[in-house]
């Protein structure tokens, strides 16, 4: 038999094929994919479950006139593949490959750039109202689902796009469930006739007939109602303004290209219910959905194979205290936006069920959740990643900080994210987080000082944040007891030996290894900052008198972050110092190896040696033996 997928460079190739390919195509583009990621590393699970919805789409909707926008975007490979990028995909998530997620820049047929849940019907009402504003003929299609219809802002757009009445499908990708017995013979057949023109122009020309005769019209609008309601799980889309279809099987091309074909020339919402499996069509992915969610490179042939880290990552120091601290104070309860395995709570979730609460991708819920669980004496700690924690800020603010209530907030994936790229770059929470009055900003910058600083927030009374990059620390011993440290104190971790011409390097967080290796090469004092907010002005202020000049390092952009408030405390006491600030560049920064993006801005040894080389002069011109 041929193989049809290397023929395939764009979805007008695909639209070629007769209808009886499309599963062949299917289980080729199934095989690429699990081939490829297996090598690169990505998300797994979640791309495997929609190559019949893709390929589907594809071929029944005349991309990319008409429009396609995938919620989070983590389920888009087979999408990538079909639309010109299957030759780059080896380098998928590599710098200069492909994103892990849709781009605009990257492809005509990437109409929306996602990677965070829940935005795709907003996005996708905005271009059917476009259409309609322009008269342009297009469809415009959503398709969200893992979890992400979980989240206020998809109920938002769906209520607003029920009121407008545009032309727009929203396609839920069912994948919290497997293919049972609601998803029968009777479930397929009801839907193509849902979505039959034919039942439609019946459905409407009734409604027409009986709009003369109120009280009947009444009567029967609330029999349909009933019926579906008996059968179908979506009455509360059909109260939202869609016309609900389904539930379908997901991988199930001919019932899903009939279905399309028809929702495609249906006017006005429609929302359209897809049953698939994360992991379909291989059974170790099926099997274990979770683990096979995101993967590093491993062997299909024998799956993912388990091995010692060398060292714990930040999010198992986090995972290890909040078990400890739970044990130790019964008022503490764990709190995470969806995000049990990626934060860090899986222990403790088994350990403490009763104080374990998922909420779901709902962010702003989160923070506010919390801020009502601390009213009542609980002791809240919140779990979420730097770039998640931009979505509930005005929580943050409004809800936690204006009240001076003691939320922890333990912020994972600050600074530099390696291949999931900008839309997960945790560069800006020390700006947006230092400027809000009443809260404690925290930095460390090895594993025990991050166990130490989250002590430190929990017992603070007053609302905490602790920050820590994605990955393995430096790997320093970690003290096992809940020790906090003062608030508001830095630490000198090496003491320039030159009496003149001395240079100091303020480190906020993970950068302080970087920075020591910088001092060491420059004989410069180096200072573990450790908090953002409230800094240690007394310290500050003894560096600037006793130094020639002030190095600030962090791993967060430099406008507004922490080298920003050095520089304001010390123009606040009038004391002049030159300066050099270092953190990541004002720009969104591609996906990539991170120590090769942490050389390429600069943040690893040799580049802040080199930054302060060239902003005061080469190191030979001052530096002094040690006995001088």
């Amino acid at each position: 038999m041929d193989t049809l997928l290397p023929r395939i460079d764009s979805p007008l190739a695909l639209r070629a094929l007769a209808r009886a390919d499309l599963p062949q195509v299917a289980r080729e583009l199934r095989a690429f994919l699990l081939s490829t990621v297996s090598q690169t590393g990505g998300h797994l699970s979640s791309n495997l479950g929609t190559v019949e919805l893709t390929v589907a789409l594809h071929y029944v909707f005349d991309t990319p006139r008409d429009r396609i926008v995938w919620d989070v975007g983590h389920q888009t490979y087979a999408h990538k593949a079909l639309t010109g990028r299957r030759g780059a995909m080896h380098r998928l998530r590599q710098w200069g490959g492909p994103s892990g997620f849709p781009r605009r820049s990257e492809s005509e047929y990437d109409t929306f750039g996602t990677a965070h849940s829940s935005t795709s019907i907003s996005a996708a009402l905005g271009m059917a109202m476009a259409a309609r504003l322009t008269g342009e003929a297009r469809r415009v299609v959503a398709v969200i689902g893992d979890g992400a219809m979980s989240a206020g802002m998809a109920f938002e757009a769906l209520n607003n796009a029920g009121a407008a009445g545009c032309d727009l499908t929203v396609i839920l990708n069912d994948n919290e469930m497997s293919i049972s017995e609601p998803v029968g013979a009777i479930h397929q057949y009801l839907a193509k006739m849902l979505s039959s023109s034919l039942y439609n122009r019946v459905r409407k020309g009734g409604k027409d007939v009986l709009a003369r005769i109120p009280p009947v019209k009444e009567l029967a609008k609330r029999w349909e109602e009933h019926m579906k309601g008996m059968v179908l799980p979506g009455t509360l889309f059909e109260e939202l303004g869609f016309n609900y279809i389904g539930p379908i099987d997901g991988h199930d091309l001919d019932v899903l290209c009939a279905t399309l074909a028809n929702v495609r020339e249906l006017r006005g919402p429609q929302f359209l219910h897809v049953i698939t499996k994360k992991g379909y069509g291989y059974q170790r992915a099926e099997e274990d959905p979770i683990l096979y969610h995101g993967v590093s490179k491993f062997d299909p042939a024998l799956g993912i194979v388990a091995r010692p880290a060398a060292r714990p990552a930040y999010t198992q120091v986090f995972g290890d205290w909040l078990c400890d601290m739970a044990a130790a104070d019964p008022r503490l309860v764990g709190i995470t936006p969806a995000m049990r395995e990626g934060s860090g709570l899986v222990r403790f979730s088994q350990e403490h069920p009763r104080r374990y609460f998922d909420v779901g991708i709902a962010e702003q819920h989160a923070v506010t959740f919390a801020a009502g669980l601390a009213c009542e004496g609980m002791r809240p700690v919140v779990a979420i990643y730097s770039t998640f924690l931009q979505r509930g800020y005005d929580q943050l603010v409004h809800d936690v900080a204006l009240q001076n209530l003691p939320v922890t907030f333990a912020i994972d994936r600050a600074g530099i994210v390696g291949a999931d790229g900008p839309t997960h770059l945790g560069a800006f929470d020390l700006s947006y987080l230092r400027c809000v009055p009443n809260l404690v900003v925290m930095a460390p910058s090895d594993e025990d000082e991050c166990r130490k600083l989250l002590t430190t927030a929990f017992r603070c009374d007053r609302p905490a944040a602790v920050r820590y990059p994605r990955g393995a620390g430096p790997g320093a011993a970690i003290d096992p007891a809940l020790t906090t440290l003062p608030i508001g104190k830095a630490v000198v971790r090496r003491e320039s030996r030159r009496r003149s011409h001395r240079y100091a390097i303020l480190a906020f967080g993970a950068p302080l290894a970087a920075a020591l290796e910088a001092g060491e090469a420059h004989d410069a004092t180096v200072v573990d900052m450790r908090f953002v907010k409230p800094l240690d002005v007394d310290l500050v202020l003894e560096i600037a008198r006793t130094h020639d000049a002030i190095v600030t390092v962090e791993e967060n952009v430099v406008a507004g972050g922490a080298g920003s408030g050095v520089a304001e405390a010390l123009a606040a006491a009038a004391v002049p110092v030159p300066m050099l600030h270092l953190g990541l560049p004002d720009e969104f920064l591609d996906h990539g190896d991170p120590a090769f993006l942490l050389a390429r801005c600069g943040l690893d040894g040799k580049g802040i040696a080199a930054a302060i080389a060239r902003r005061f002069g080469p190191a030979e011109a001052w530096v002094k033996p040690a006995a001088a």
